[in-house]
């Protein structure tokens, strides 16, 4: 069993940023001394479909997917994806969900509806829910591509034990000049969530 190892596993559906903002965690996690180890499931990612990243950091990681029951903190990037990967959460994990309805095909051919009561089923299964519109926040920050970025700010509150300056500067290195502070700005958003 391994010590000390702590899980994330962000989730949502492809183009939101959830593979760059794996990384971006990778690298903040490295910068502060710790062993990690990423896998990621990219499924139809160009299309819309769902994509998953794993972050596991701590100590020693031996393995770099989560199992069921073990994850401490799920990002979900969009609120369906969220009841998709509940069960990979801890009973007393913390839930981080983006306020953001990206509807699969099912649901845009008419064959399935949208389900509306998500938010309020997490929240009767998990005691810390956070529920932030990451969308809103990249907008007012200049780059609605930003939004994984506010994710990230959001995500940074609960992990007080890496230093602000980490986090910026991993982001200083994971984006081109010409988008940096808008990526910078909507981390500072997430922050204030």
């Amino acid at each position: 069993m391994e010590n000390n190892v702590k899980n994330i596993l962000l989730a949502g559906v492809g183009g939101q940023g959830i593979l760059l903002a794996g990384e971006i965690i990778c690298k903040v996690m490295m910068a502060s001394g710790y062993d990690v180890k990423k896998s990621e499931v990219h499924g139809m990612a160009q299309r819309g479909g769902s994509v998953t990243s794993h972050v596991r950091y701590g100590k020693k990681v031996f393995s770099p997917i989560a199992g069921k029951g073990d994850v401490n903190i799920l990002i979900s990037f969009e609120k369906l994806e969220t009841l998709r990967y509940l069960d990979f959460l801890k009973p007393d994990g913390l839930v981080i969900i983006n306020d953001t309805e990206l509807y699969p095909p099912s649901v845009n051919l008419g064959e399935a509806t949208y389900p509306q009561d998500i938010v309020e089923t997490v929240k009767n299964h998990f005691e810390t829910v956070k529920v932030v519109n990451a969308s809103d926040m990249a907008t007012r920050a200049g780059n609605i591509r930003a939004a994984n970025t506010a994710m990230l700010g959001v995500l940074s509150v609960f992990i007080d034990a890496i230093g602000i300056d980490t986090w910026k500067n991993a982001l200083r290195k994971s984006f081109p000049k010409r988008i940096i502070k808008a990526n910078l700005d909507a981390f500072d958003l997430g922050r204030k969530a």
